[in-house]
């Protein structure tokens, strides 16, 4: 086979490679969109990242299709490529997805601000509810009434445990163990609330508690918000930028080469 045939053939190669990437990934870009919720930031956060982690695909089928135009020239004995150039088509689509690319960095990072916030507030409404639940408990505990019911579901308890029946049952090992740890829980209640520095101290304990964990939540959602916005943002952008200097370096060398290509044929 002659070099001028072989060259043709990997040509032709390329082409089709770089054909077959590019349409394939423009189609997934196409169907990530559906079903469409333009409405869920969550939603377009993930489409938004499908579409930075798949964006390399479409700049290696330009690649290729400009490379086999390359192979042509330079290893073929033709100096015209027969057929339509895919290079003028080639070079407007990667100067579209480098704007794509680049617009879709801060609608990324808009979302992800949208969400961070919505995630914020979400915690610090389940903190406030949190925080009125212990309040409710420990002014329960204070309650007079509430402690001489504790005392008398702790002298029932004993009194099964002495007679060993529970509603006329006789207990078995296990419910002897489960009424032995209520009862142990209860004496525990009632010692404090009969002691209000102890109540206070465990209010207090309760709450600090709840403050660290709130603080432990923001500080997640905030760490993995910043993590996002620099792994989809960074690489969007660097795709925008090879997009836009492979479109518009490859257009200039089109229209140079077509000027020549022009006068020559003067």
């Amino acid at each position: 086979m002659s070099s001028s045939k072989i060259a043709n053939f990997t040509s032709l190669c390329l082409k089709t490679i770089g054909g077959i990437l590019v349409l394939t990934s423009l189609l997934d870009y196409v169907t990530s969109f559906f079903p469409f919720q333009g409405s869920d930031a969550l939603w377009q956060i993930e489409v938004v990242s499908q579409v930075v982690d798949r964006g390399i695909v479409p700049m290696v089928g330009i690649a290729f299709i400009v490379l086999s135009y390359w192979v042509e020239s330079n290893l073929s004995k033709a100096t015209i490529s027969k057929g339509f150039d895919l290079r003028l088509p080639a070079f407007c689509l990667s100067l579209l997805l480098g704007v794509v690319f680049f617009l879709l960095v801060p609608w990324h990072l808009n979302n992800l601000r949208v969400i961070s916030s919505q995630n914020l507030a979400q915690i610090d409404a389940s903190t406030e509810e949190a925080q009125s639940l212990i309040s409710q408990r420990y002014e329960q505990l204070k309650n007079p009434q509430n402690v001489q019911l504790i005392a008398q579901r702790i002298e029932d308890i004993d009194q099964a445990l002495n007679s060993g029946k529970l509603d006329g049952v006789t207990i078995n090992p296990e419910q002897r163990q489960q009424l032995t740890s209520t009862k142990q829980q209860l004496e525990s209640l009632s010692r404090n609330a009969k002691d209000p520095a102890i109540l206070d101290a465990r209010l207090n304990e309760a709450q600090t508690k709840l403050r660290t964990e709130t603080l432990e939540q923001k500080s997640r959602t905030k760490t993995e918000a910043i993590k996002q916005s620099l792994r989809t943002g960074i690489s969007s952008l660097l795709l925008a930028i090879g997009y836009l200097l492979m479109g518009w370096f490859g257009l200039q060398n089109t229209n140079s080469s077509a000027a020549r290509f022009s006068k020559k044929k003067a």
